[in-house]
């Protein structure tokens, strides 16, 4: 069974940022493409950003870009997401998984690979 930890999450001002981390066991985390999800009230869950496990590849979703950057670190087994300039519809349970693309309507669509945490709650007023 896959664990993951995530952390960070609060409570922030539109423009301020939040640092997410993620701590994945050290079997999943060396081998896989990781990434980050979120899911709003009432909405469903939404790929933030994915990172190949060799750090050359880098994906984010269309409504952070410019503003999110993913790292992760094999030394600590953790991935992390830097969020700037935060915006009130960032408000959600951020979640980190393996992540994988599925074929979808129009090209394709990330997915997580295993059963999801518990998540860390990010809250942006205005």
């Amino acid at each position: 069974q896959v664990q993951t930890l995530e952390s960070g999450g609060g409570a922030a001002q539109a423009g301020g940022s939040l640092r997410l981390s993620c701590v994945v066991s050290a079997r999943t985390f060396s081998t896989k493409t990781m990434g980050w999800f979120r899911q709003a009230p009432g909405k469903e869950r939404e790929f933030v950003a994915a990172i190949s496990w060799r750090n050359a590849d880098i994906w984010y979703g269309e409504s952070v870009k410019g503003r999110f950057t993913i790292s992760r670190d094999h030394a600590k087994n953790t991935i992390y997401l830097q969020m700037n300039s935060l915006k009130p519809e960032d408000t959600a349970v951020y979640y980190c998984n393996a992540a994988q693309t599925v074929a979808a309507v129009g090209g394709y669509d990330w997915t997580g690979l295993y059963a999801w945490g518990q998540g860390t709650v990010v809250t942006v007023s205005s």
